[in-house]
């Protein structure tokens, strides 16, 4: 019967052991679970600065071949004609 408790008691140290390792484990996992939303909200946030820092910088590029500036007069003028074409469609809609 000595056997058997020790066995028991053998059983029920690994088994508290064991717990105290999930619960060890469930709080890392949440930590990491919190900092992976983080990260991705950084990730979001820096996407859309990034997005609006293009935007920025085309509107400067046109600006600039606008005010003279040869480097960019070829995007510039690919852009109007662009709005043209867009233009003629929408008054070739309306007088229809």
């Amino acid at each position: 019967m000595s056997d058997l408790s020790k066995l028991i008691d053998s059983l029920e140290v690994k088994f508290f052991k064991l717990n105290q390792k999930l619960i060890q484990l469930e709080k890392k996992n949440n930590e990491l679970q919190a900092l992976l939303e983080q990260s991705e909200e950084d990730s979001k946030s820096k996407s859309s600065e990034i997005s609006s820092l293009k935007e920025q910088l085309d509107k400067l590029k046109m600006v600039n071949s606008l005010l003279g500036s040869d480097e960019n007069k070829r995007e510039t003028k690919l852009k109007i004609n662009s709005l043209i074409r867009e233009i003629d469609y929408c008054i070739a809609q309306l007088s229809d």
